[in-house]
């Protein structure tokens, strides 16, 4: 008897059995993808991986809050042999159930209670049964289940919803709110949507009452009023911004900036509103120091203390004073840079490291040396950290711009580029470089390289061209502190580092600027050029790692007052970015001429599947990750062997990182003339390879042709012809015999009638197959 197939098990069983159970159509979800697959780069291959895919997800009515995964397997797999894998997707999704089914039974895995046991076919739970074994396990009051249960807003003409991790941040502060917590704390990456995040959060609690007045904290204009204009836009009748310290109590959620509504000492304007004024308060960029005890912020969120406090950052970590994970506790979710590359949402990243013989040799003026003004430079050893602060090389400024054109001129001429560099005297001057080296662009137009800087207003008024993906200029951008974070620029393809950085969050809100993938424009990772070493900062744990908690406790020391990070009154239109450059501070800058500046050497990383930086080859990476599958030649040939169709192979290989594409260009032009089978067989188990030509050649030699009729012989060996000039893939597909030359022999049911029919065809290329890779 024929064993059922899995999509027979699903068909004929598992979705009866749902239905049975009083599932409706709106509530099962099959064959729900969940992640986008992680985009893979090899050289100038560009790949996405498979989706996250789960059998089954059902939803709660009314809330669509996933309940219960079920995984199918076919017949002749145990029931629970999928349990684990439901399992997996379950921990990923947050859901409270997991089941695993092959048509005779279920295995049910409880995470509420960490029990599994197996049900019959005809026991498969209601919704109503899950949701009250939820309940009683997490004893929710009626009053707290009602706001739980409040669904998202949904849109049916632009079918927004939120992602998988976006719905497990709503859901969780949704809970904690409702169980009474105060202060939580939202970490996610940048370019993961943390402001519809927040809107979800809003519109749910305010619709379930479980607040009624809201303040959204934010330090720029941008940022409040791309809220309230797009994400926040479904609640723009009930919603305001607070100008000119002109307070109105009508509204039920106020947007502000944190330095106009903070004032200063003698006047603060939130005390305009009572302290049980609002009921919610969410501090955006929250590791911007909002937690510190001294801080603007704190005032605010001291004031209204009764309040639910919730901060979101893609950043957490602070350092040396100041940790708002002492303040809001510990993230309630975190959803990192890693884990957004790996489900396909942020894009990966190539660096290349270039070292500059001065950075690393350093450089020392003859004594008595004077700089281009005619001040005598200070005897001393300068390194890559003195340049451009301390001492200035004009010809390492024009090494660096050369170096950036060499890429834009391999790659893309119009590949958006933020170059960030020491401070605005810096930006300038690298600005110059750049449009030195691209005379012929910047003459076409003027705006193709700008100076984007905090001092800079005609460079500030290009800001929103640069980050508009239809718009073409400016493309390349010199800037300081200004763009660090807050820039949604979501084509930029390269990032230039020519900054001294050791501020891990800094660091990361750089490396932000680059993640958002926009494929509709040719953007799905970025570079980044690295020309101080800063790339280091990927091998440090706390790059995507948990957030800690680091504060140096140092008595009775002084405290510098916050800056504010824009005015007082906070009306002007300030495009986005960290903070205003700092004003050169008034020291002597040495500026010198004449100094000869090389690249000693580049080293280009890629970033490897398990979020890890590769410096190797990809020769050696591609071999280790073959071993990685088949640990000796005999599996891979017997694998090669079984396989249906070996693409299967090359697509499990894919899946591992391996472009065999990519292996090609690297090995040479000899490698194009060999299969994918004796490609791999000389990489990874050092093998002599054939060329097509020659395992083409051995075929005949054996006479293997010569058990076929003379018709035949004619088909296998215009298949032989294909295999030698397209691979192997060509004679696994059946289309191929309604081109030429098949088409002069016959229809392809005619070609099949001659082997005996369409089966006696398919065994006589499977035996074509064996005996073409007969020899190895």
């Amino acid at each position: 008897m024929t064993r059922l197939t899995e999509e027979d098990v699903k068909y004929r069983y598992i979705t009866p059995a749902i239905e049975k159970a009083n599932w409706k159509n709106n509530q099962i979800m099959m064959e729900y993808s969940f992640t986008d697959g992680q985009i893979m780069v090899r050289g100038e291959t560009v790949i996405r991986g498979k989706r996250k895919k789960a059998d089954y997800l059902l939803l709660q009515t009314g809330t669509n809050k996933p309940l219960a995964i079920v995984e199918a397997k076919d017949e002749s797999h145990d029931i629970g042999y999928g349990i684990q894998q439901a399992i997996d997707y379950a921990r990923i999704l947050d859901v409270p159930f997991a089941y695993s089914s092959n048509g005779h039974g279920f295995v049910e895995h409880d995470f509420l209670t960490g029990m599994e046991k197996e049900i019959s076919m005809n026991e498969f739970p209601t919704e109503e049964v899950l949701w009250n074994r939820i309940i009683s396990n997490k004893h929710y009051t009626k009053a707290q289940t009602n706001i739980i249960k409040e669904p998202y807003f949904f849109d049916s003409f632009t079918n927004m919803q939120p992602r998988y991790y976006q719905r497990i941040a709503i859901d969780r502060i949704v809970e904690a709110v409702a169980l009474g917590k105060k202060r939580l704390l939202l970490v996610m990456a940048t370019g993961t949507g943390k402001t519809f995040t927040a809107f979800q959060i809003v519109w749910r609690l305010l619709k379930s009452k479980a607040v009624k007045r809201v303040l959204y904290l934010a330090d720029r204009n941008i940022l409040i009023d791309q809220t309230m204009d797009e994400d926040f836009k479904p609640l723009k009748k009930v919603m305001t911004k607070i100008k000119n310290k002109e307070l109105d109590s009508s509204y039920e959620i106020y947007m502000s900036l944190y330095q106009q509504l903070a004032g200063d000492d003698n006047e603060e304007p939130f005390r305009e509103f009572k302290p049980e004024f609002f009921d919610l308060i969410i501090v955006d960029e929250a590791h911007r120091g909002s937690a510190k005890e001294e801080s603007q912020w704190r005032k605010i969120l001291d004031y209204f203390y009764k309040a639910i406090h919730i901060g979101m950052t893609a950043t957490p970590k602070e350092t040396k004073e100041v940790s708002n994970i002492t303040y809001f506790g510990e993230p309630i979710y975190t959803y990192s840079l890693k884990q957004g590359i790996e489900d396909g949402f942020l894009a990966p990243y190539k660096v290349i490291r270039v070292s500059l013989d001065k950075d690393l040799e350093g450089w020392r003026p003859y004594k008595g040396q004077l700089d281009i003004d005619g001040n005598e430079i200070e005897d001393r050893e300068y390194n890559v950290k003195d340049f451009d602060k301390n001492l200035i090389i004009d010809e390492r400024t024009q090494i660096v711009a050369k170096r950036v054109t060499q890429w834009l001129e391999e790659h893309d001429r119009f590949a958006k580029t933020i170059v960030f560099c020491v401070d605005i005297d810096h930006a300038e001057r690298m600005s110059r470089a750049l449009k030195k080296e691209n005379a012929d662009l910047v003459r076409e137009n003027s705006n193709y390289i700008m100076r984007i800087t905090g001092d800079n207003q005609e460079g500030k008024n290009q800001l929103y061209y640069f980050i508009e993906p239809k718009e073409k200029y400016p493309t390349i951008v010199t800037t300081s502190k200004l763009m660090t974070t807050g820039v949604n620029c979501k084509t930029v393809k390269l990032i230039v580092l020519e900054n001294n950085i050791n501020s891990m969050t800094e660091f990361k809100q750089i490396i932000g600027r680059g993640t958002r993938i926009q494929e509709k424009y040719g953007k799905q990772y970025f570079t980044i050029m690295d020309f101080r070493g800063v790339s280091r900062l990927f091998a440090d744990p706390e790059f995507d790692g948990e957030p800690v908690v680091i504060i140096d406790d140092v008595p009775n020391k002084p405290t510098k007052p916050t800056r504010p990070d824009r005015p007082s009154d906070g009306n002007e239109d300030i495009p986005p970015g960290i903070i205003v450059d700092e004003p050169p501070v008034k020291q002597i800058k040495y500026h010198v001429r004449g100094v000869e500046v090389k690249i000693l050497n580049e080293r280009v990383q890629f970033y490897d599947n398990d979020g890890k930086l590769v410096t190797e080859s990809l020769i050696d990476y591609s071999r280790k990750n073959i071993l990685n599958e088949y640990a000796t030649l005999n599996e891979f040939i017997n694998a090669w062997s079984a396989a249906n169709k070996k693409k299967a192979i090359i697509e499990a290989l894919i899946d591992q990182g391996v472009f065999l594409s990519e292996l090609r260009k690297e090995a040479g032009d000899t490698a194009k003339q060999f299969d994918d089978f004796d490609l791999i067989l000389h990489i990874a188990y050092d093998k002599k390879p054939l060329t097509k030509k020659e395992r083409v050649t051995e075929v005949i030699r054996e006479g293997y042709l010569y058990k076929y009729s003379e018709k035949c012989q004619e088909v296998l060996s215009a298949l032989l012809d294909k295999y030698m000039n397209e691979g192997i893939n060509q004679l696994e597909n059946t289309e191929i015999l309604e081109v030429s030359p098949f088409d002069k022999i016959g229809s392809p049911v005619k070609i099949a009638k001659l082997f005996g029919g369409k089966q006696a065809y398919i065994t006589a290329v499977k035996d074509l197959e064996a005996q073409i890779y007969s020899t190895y």
